[in-house]
């Protein structure tokens, strides 16, 4: 229930207000996200850098309501693509970027898919001059099937174009089989979005079943599989399917979140496992840092207990 409750409030508008007037909430979203300018987010993945951590980055701007948002989120991933390129933290790869398409277009009326399309394509090319990668975030269910085939036509031009699959929705296991190519970079996550029982599994122990099933088809395939989760035991298990199937370290990795399990990170990054951190930043880190209090009562508790001392 304190998981569905969040969700929805990361839809609502008046409590968005409350939260992000509070002097407390900059200060505990701190810990989840990297600031809010460009710089911010290269000083962040210089640090995970010197720890031998991998970094994916995260432009916060969902909620794109029109053309010139749109072009104005696109223009903040080439800016942050040059600076990563200027400080040399992407090359081969080891900082890329996250993009969601509803961000830079998706779901604006009319020509939205091309649109986002048009936009992903000018960040893939500044990612290719960069030397390194953009992965196409997943959203909702009712995307899933708009986001693949954006994929699809990326990956005509630029092949290392990753996805991401959510282990909590039905169809995800096959849509893994489909994925599980060489060539192909897939993020497996357990999913943060308030879903229908017709689509996604409910049960936390349905979802890392799933998980557990879908790391499995990944794994076993020829493409490199990014497993996103904080769970020992999804660790544990994703590290003894990894050795069945004689994956050196370099041919998969783990994905944690920025600000979550810092030290598991950096002891699974010390002991040859590739971790990548996932680093959000811009000023829109509402909706984020909600999914992020649903996914974990640890966070939110991390929250309540900031409010308590700070309010």
């Amino acid at each position: 229930m304190l998981r569905q409750g969040l969700l929805g409030l990361s839809r609502s508008s008046q409590v968005r207000a409350v939260i992000e007037k509070a002097p407390v909430s900059r200060d505990v979203v701190r810990r989840f996200v990297a600031g809010e300018t460009t710089a911010d987010a290269v000083r962040a993945t210089t640090e995970l850098r010197e720890s031998d951590r991998l970094a994916t980055i995260d432009f916060l701007g969902e909620d794109t309501l029109d053309v010139a948002q749109a072009r104005a989120t696109t223009d903040a991933y080439l800016e942050l693509l040059a600076a990563l390129a200027d400080q040399r933290l992407s090359l081969d790869g080891a900082a890329e970027v996250s993009v969601k398409l509803s961000a830079i277009g998706q779901a604006l009326p009319g020509d939205g898919d091309k649109i986002a399309l048009d936009h992903a394509r000018e960040i893939c090319q500044a990612a290719r001059n960069a030397g390194t990668t953009v992965t196409l975030d997943m959203e909702d269910h009712t995307t899933t099937d708009a986001t693949l085939e954006t994929l699809r036509e990326l990956r005509q031009d630029f092949p290392w174009v990753g996805a991401v699959l959510q282990a909590y929705l039905r169809r995800t296991e096959a849509d893994c089989r489909d994925l599980a190519t060489a060539g192909s970079r897939v993020r497996l996550c357990k999913g943060a979005y308030k879903e229908p029982e017709s689509v996604a599994f409910q049960d936390s122990v349905e979802v890392a079943s799933s998980y557990v099933r879908c790391a499995k088809v990944l794994l076993e395939g020829d493409g490199y599989p990014m497993l996103a989760t904080h769970d020992p035991h999804l660790i544990e298990i994703g590290t003894a399917l990894a050795a069945k199937e004689l994956r050196a370290p370099s041919t998969f990795e783990f994905q944690m979140l920025y600000g979550i399990r810092p030290h598991e990170q950096e002891r699974l990054a010390a002991d040859g496992q590739q971790v990548r951190v996932y680093v959000p930043y811009g000023d829109q880190w509402y909706g984020y840092l909600m999914r992020r209090m649903a996914e974990r009562p640890a966070n939110t508790m991390f929250f309540l207990r900031a409010v308590a001392t700070k309010g």
